[in-house]
């Protein structure tokens, strides 16, 4: 089994993971938000002096790869892509929203015969991030940005189904989405540690992304955004 340095920076929280052998080694974590830039490198830094102490060789690199921050899928990208190279190791990306979805799963107990697990990262305003998977991590609802409304999700809900949504943009998604069928998974968050189990699968099945040519899944173009009291020229 494959010992592998987990990076994850998709949204407010910043994250470093050494796993191998379905278990978590050693992790550091930071959910302030805005701390991406100055934490990353020493939190790696961690991790790798852990895995040099311990004789332990890395095999591979995995960042969650989007969608999410513009800037924090840079950060973790760019990081990742240095490590695997200097290393000579894998690059192995990670779709933020099965992690979401991967993380839910193996934390939460949901007691149904039919779910979806619809993640959702927010993407300001009323929009998300979003997609839909059954429990086998297969896509009901293809990875997507998406306004909402109080019929965003009509396409995947049905008699008997429940309907799991989850992430930072599902709160605002469950002010206007409702219905005994829509459950409501509060504060599960992207980080590095949950990403063993996709991580270690795409090891398995070497799945792996181009070091140098592979870029964040942002689904939409970036937008500046204007200043709210910009500075007046005199």
């Amino acid at each position: 089994m494959a010992t592998i340095l987990n990076i994850e920076t998709s949204t407010e929280v910043c994250s470093v993971a050494l796993t191998s052998e379905g278990q978590v080694l050693e992790h550091c974590e930071n959910y302030e938000g805005r701390t991406h830039a100055t934490l990353l490198s020493q939190y790696v830094q961690n991790v790798l002096h852990y895995a040099r102490t311990r004789e332990l060789a890395i095999d591979a690199i995995a960042v969650s790869q989007g969608p999410g921050s513009y800037t924090g899928l840079r950060i973790g990208l760019s990081e990742a892509k240095g490590l695997a190279f200097g290393l000579q190791v894998p690059l192995i990306g990670i779709p933020t929203l099965k992690l979401l979805t991967v993380s839910t799963m193996f934390n939460h107990f949901i007691d149904s015969d039919d779910v979806v697990y619809v993640p959702m990262i927010d993407a300001r305003r009323m929009e998300v991030y979003t997609a839909g998977y059954n429990a086998a991590l297969e896509a009901v609802m293809e990875p997507q940005a998406m306004i909402l409304d109080e019929h965003s999700l009509d396409g995947i809900r049905r008699a008997g189904r429940t309907v799991v949504v989850m992430g930072n943009g599902s709160d605002k998604a469950c002010e206007v989405i409702k219905g005994d069928d829509v459950l409501h998974v509060a504060g599960v968050k992207p980080v590095a540690v949950d990403m063993l189990a996709l991580a270690e699968k795409a090891w398995r099945e070497q799945d792996f992304i181009d070091v140098a040519y592979s870029t964040p899944l942002y689904f939409k173009e970036f937008q500046a955004i204007r200043p709210t009291n910009p500075i007046l020229k005199l």
